[in-house]
């Protein structure tokens, strides 16, 4: 990652209105402490077992957070957009633990981050900033906690559907594996299953890319699915 700057204005605290109410003192650890870093697609924000030392609060971008068994194959757990923030980032930092999973950079990202030690005074000293992570770290649990379900309790042909359904546009430019992969499942599953969904008049599939023919059909099948 490079960092651009240290000790910048806070203009950046625009993005997350809930910390619009932060406390001089508060602003200024925040001005002395909290740097800016850009990253490129690709780059690896962590690895499983290493520390956490910085909080992380993310102004534009997105990156992937997944977790490899031990035989390679890979779930994803959650993704981080603009205005969010990192539940293991959060969690390594409250419990003082080291990382459980990896994640990637998916899009070029800009962020903002805080030393650990200015973290712990901040959840100390300043009121907003502490009610301003336990709101985001509560979200963020309720979300993996939806995922938990969905890989326990629903079937591959409606979570792939689902998947589907959250890619941006018609066109969907990744490989099986990928899908598998998101998906925590074989790259054989997934195809089979995508076949069965051409063949229903669904979708279309090409080489490394497919498109959504009826949205409408996988949208029915999620929601008989939560029935």
């Amino acid at each position: 990652m490079q960092s651009l700057s240290q000790g910048q204005d806070l203009s950046w605290l625009d993005i997350f209105p809930d910390l619009a109410g932060l406390e001089t003192s508060a602003r200024e650890l925040l001005s002395k402490s909290a740097r800016m870093v850009e990253a490129l697609v690709g780059t690896i924000g962590y690895r499983e077992g290493v520390p956490c030392n910085a909080y992380v609060m993310r102004l534009a971008g997105q990156s992937r957070v997944y977790k490899i068994s031990a035989g390679g194959r890979e779930i994803l757990l959650y993704r981080v957009g603009a205005g969010e923030t990192c539940v293991l980032t959060t969690t390594c930092l409250l419990g003082r633990s080291d990382y459980p999973a990896e994640s990637v950079v998916e899009k070029d990202i800009r962020d903002v981050v805080i030393p650990a030690a200015s973290f712990h005074q901040l959840m100390v000293e300043s009121a907003v900033f502490r009610q301003f992570v336990m709101n985001n770290y509560g979200a963020l649990i309720s979300d993996l906690i939806v995922l938990l379900d969905e890989v326990a309790f629903q079937n591959l042909e409606i979570r792939l559907a689902k998947l589907l359904l959250d890619s941006e546009g018609g066109n969907i430019t990744r490989t099986h594996q990928q899908l598998a992969d998101e998906l925590g499942t074989a790259r054989e599953v997934v195809s089979r299953q995508l076949k069965r969904f051409e063949q229903k008049g669904w979708v279309s599939l090409g080489r490394g890319h497919l498109e959504l023919v009826n949205r409408s059909a996988l949208l029915h099948l999620c929601q008989i699915g939560t029935h």
